[in-house]
């Protein structure tokens, strides 16, 4: 085993005095701040009319909902009762615990907080902002591996990690790594590569696409991604939480690809703005 795969990455980017600037929380500026640029971007070259108010709206509903979402998800689908005997718990975010599923169950309802706001249908906030998600998640895999975290199961492969701790000395899977690139970076270019025609494509598809996407590679990964210990295999020594939560997601998003084939809704911008644009010319 090569000394350059064993893990010793510091979790900790910055000593300040007292205070410790993670890798993790680093991730979530960096996601959060690439999406707001994202957004802004798409909606332009699509001429929604996005405003920076729009944007900023979206931004504080989405990340809301996505740190509120991802700690609530982890405790009730991974918690295996704990959280409920230690409901105070919940709260103590420095112990770790977030769950992507329910993280995307959080964006979703917020969005529904943010289309009344800013007055841009659902499914637009819903198709930007599932093409930004895609990125952030790649920072957020990349955490996970700098954390030391969420490995794989024991492997030969000479890409193996050996992560120490909990891990064991053995060379596992670095499946943060191949979440990272294929949850993250594949689904962010495919979904980029469709968002560059304009006008663009119906509402739902971007979203659709995200979801079956996500939930294919999430069930694949999963067949080398070590269970959480509290849980352990669900059946049949393979079904893993993981799965069981992403099965539904590509149902979900071949509905919604269904939906947008068929309905084919354009995509619009704020009603206001658009109705302000009757007057005058947008940028």
């Amino acid at each position: 085993m090569l000394d350059a795969l064993y893990h010793a990455l510091d979790p900790v980017a910055l000593q300040l005095g007292p205070v410790a600037i993670r890798w993790y929380g680093i991730a979530y500026v960096l996601g959060f701040a690439l999406a707001a640029f994202i957004i802004y971007r798409i909606a332009k070259r699509w001429k929604l009319g996005f405003t920076a108010e729009d944007v900023l709206t979206i931004m504080l509903c989405v990340m809301i909902g996505i740190i509120v979402g991802a700690r609530l998800g982890y405790c009730l689908f991974y918690g295996d009762g704990y959280y409920l005997a230690h409901p105070a718990s919940i709260l103590a975010f420095n112990e770790g615990g977030m769950s992507f599923h329910g993280g995307l169950v959080g964006a979703l309802l917020s969005g529904i907080v943010a289309a009344r706001v800013t007055h841009i249908p659902y499914l637009t906030l819903a198709d930007i902002g599932a093409i930004a998600a895609a990125l952030g998640l790649f920072f957020g895999r990349c955490a996970n591996f700098i954390n030391g975290e969420l490995w794989g199961a024991p492997t030969d492969w000479p890409i193996g990690v050996v992560f120490g701790g909990a891990a064991g000395t053995v060379p596992r899977h670095p499946t943060q790594l191949y979440e990272g690139v294929f949850e993250g970076l594949v689904i962010f270019f495919v979904l980029f590569a469709l968002s560059r025609k304009v006008p663009p494509r119906p509402r739902g598809t971007f979203l659709g696409w995200f979801l079956v996407l996500y939930g294919i590679f999430r069930f694949l990964i999963e067949f080398v991604r070590q269970p959480d210990v509290q849980l352990g295999y669900l059946w049949g020594g393979w079904l893993t939480m993981g799965q069981l939560l992403s099965v539904p997601l590509v149902l979900v998003g071949i509905g919604l690809l269904v939906f947008a084939h068929t309905r084919k809704l354009p995509q619009h911008g704020n009603r206001q703005q658009e109705a302000s644009c009757d007057d005058a010319p947008c940028d």
